[in-house]
C-alpha cells in the first residue's frame, strides 16, 4: 500500500486530477477485499486493482466522470450475475 500511496502523492504533486476508488463493501466471494483501492487518470490508466474485469471497467468509466465534474460517486457492482447467460435468452 505503500507504493499506492506514494504514486498518488507524485501525481497529485504534479497537479494531476484523478479519482481514486476503494471497495467499502463485499458480499459472498469477490476478487478483492474491502479496502482494496484504485487511482484513475484523466487518460484512462489506472494504477491498483478493484477486482478486475467488467466490474472495474464500470468503476474506471465512475471515476472518469467524477474527475470530471468534482462529485463523488458511489458505484455498486454485481458479481453474482452471469454475463455470459444473457445471450442464451
Amino acid at each position: 500500500m505503500e507504493t499506492f500511496y506514494h504514486k498518488l502523492n507524485q501525481l497529485l504533486a504534479a497537479g494531476d486530477s484523478v479519482a481514486v476508488a476503494t471497495i467499502v463493501d463485499v458480499r459472498g466471494s469477490v476478487p478483492r477485499e474491502v479496502g482494496a483501492k484504485m487511482i484513475i487518470h484523466p487518460l484512462g490508466q489506472h494504477i491498483g486493482t478493484v477486482g478486475g474485469g467488467c466490474g472495474e471497467a464500470d468503476v474506471i468509466r465512475a471515476g472518469l466522470d467524477v474527475i470530471q465534474t468534482g462529485q463523488p460517486t458511489t458505484v455498486r457492482v454485481d458479481l453474482t450475475e452471469d454475463p455470459t447467460m444473457q445471450s442464451l435468452g
